[in-house]
């Protein structure tokens, strides 16, 4: 009976180990091929985004601050302040303006700087592309000025990556005014200067080519403000 009782649990145990070891096998391998598939099958999220190059400026420079003072008084004699006057916008990270009025005796002159910025975005391109598009809109809308007489335009250089001036008059109210406007490009950012001029009470009109200069002046002063 000792040897009996002795022989069958010894059986039992032998007869077990290929039971256990089948059973391991097969979790391992369900396992490892259920991992392998997921892995070479499921598809990146990242990949599946497309991908735009990121914008280079995340903000603007406060355009009543972006030309020196002394350009100010330069550009606008007879301002009543270097301050200027600030344009509204809901977000002045996205858009901004200044504008400064000065007369000096019958000479009037008017400047605005006016920024404008274009962040990344997957969905409708990368800012470089929709500033190069609002730059686009920008020129064709100056081209487009009601009751503009003798425009003129040219593509200056060291103004931005691309830039476009214009020069030509204006009459309202029986007054005329000599007007010029430089929209420049810069990387995700556009720069549009308007800068006119006028004489009152028959004194002398200023000449566009001296505006056009000093147009671009502001122009350069503006772009350089933006870090």
């Amino acid at each position: 009976m000792h040897r009996s009782t002795t022989r069958i649990p010894r059986a039992l145990a032998a007869a077990a180990v290929p039971l256990i070891l089948v059973t391991a096998g097969c979790s391992s391998g369900d396992d490892g091929g259920d991992s392998g598939r997921s892995d070479s099958s499921a598809p990146s999220a990242e990949s599946s985004e497309p991908q735009v190059a990121p914008a280079k400026f995340s903000e603007l420079p406060d355009p009543c601050d972006a030309l020196a003072k002394d350009s100010i008084k330069d550009l606008v004699p007879g301002a009543k302040s270097t301050t200027g006057t600030a344009g509204k916008s809901a977000d002045t990270s996205q858009r901004s303006s200044c504008s400064w009025t000065g007369l000096k005796g019958y000479q009037w002159r008017w400047l605005d700087v006016s920024y404008q910025r274009y962040d990344s975005d997957p969905a409708v391109g990368s800012g470089a592309d929709r500033a190069d598009e609002y730059y686009g809109k920008q020129v064709a809308a100056t081209e487009a000025t009601e009751g503009a007489k003798g425009m003129k335009s040219s593509a200056p250089t060291g103004l931005g990556q691309k830039a476009t001036e214009f020069t030509y008059e204006t009459t309202e109210d029986k007054q005329d005014y000599v007007k010029q406007t430089v929209v420049s490009l810069h990387e995700n950012v556009v720069v549009t200067v308007n800068y006119h001029g006028a004489g009152f009470q028959g004194s002398d009109q200023p000449k566009s080519a001296d505006l056009l200069k000093d147009a671009e002046k502001a122009t350069k002063e503006a772009l350089t403000a933006v870090k």
